[in-house]
């Protein structure tokens, strides 16, 4: 990711609370960052640890706080992985879906949309977002994959 991809992140992000009516404090910079930064997946306890470094009086209260109210907003996106909820940077330039690797959790985004597919919806219901993944293993995840098969 480049620097200039970075700071549109970190812009999109900081833009989208201030919407909300945040105050865009230090604190609240260095997680959009951390998120613009990272590009992978993270859990509240990785979040927490960063954040404690800098701001050592922080709670995990208040980060788990900080990261709910992110993703109902809509500035990051929550997954329910294998170790556990974890969240990643939304993207808001434009609509997408993502297959994610559950071994190493790469994640691939696609534009194909499944919802052009979708019939018989009730009228009734107004969609007012949705979202689409797929999970499974990546090239490099594949071949342990196939050697130690999952046991229900």
């Amino acid at each position: 990711m480049q620097v200039g991809t970075h700071t549109h992140t970190i812009d999109e992000m900081l833009k989208a609370m201030a919407q909300q009516g945040w105050r865009i404090t230090e604190q609240r910079r260095s997680l959009a960052t951390l998120f613009a930064e990272s590009g992978s997946y993270l859990s509240p306890k990785d979040v927490y640890e960063y954040m404690k470094i800098k701001y050592p009086g922080v709670s995990f209260d208040t980060v788990y706080r900080n990261l709910r109210l992110l993703s109902e907003m809509g500035v990051l996106e929550q997954f329910h992985l294998a170790d556990g909820l974890k969240f990643k940077a939304s993207c808001l330039s434009h609509h997408h879906h993502h297959m994610i690797c559950v071994g190493c959790e790469k994640t691939v985004t696609f534009e194909f949309c499944p919802m052009k597919l979708v019939k018989d919806l009730p009228e009734s219901f107004e969609i007012q977002s949705h979202r689409f993944e797929i999970f499974g293993y990546c090239a490099e995840c594949k071949p342990s994959a196939v050697a130690a098969p999952i046991e229900h």
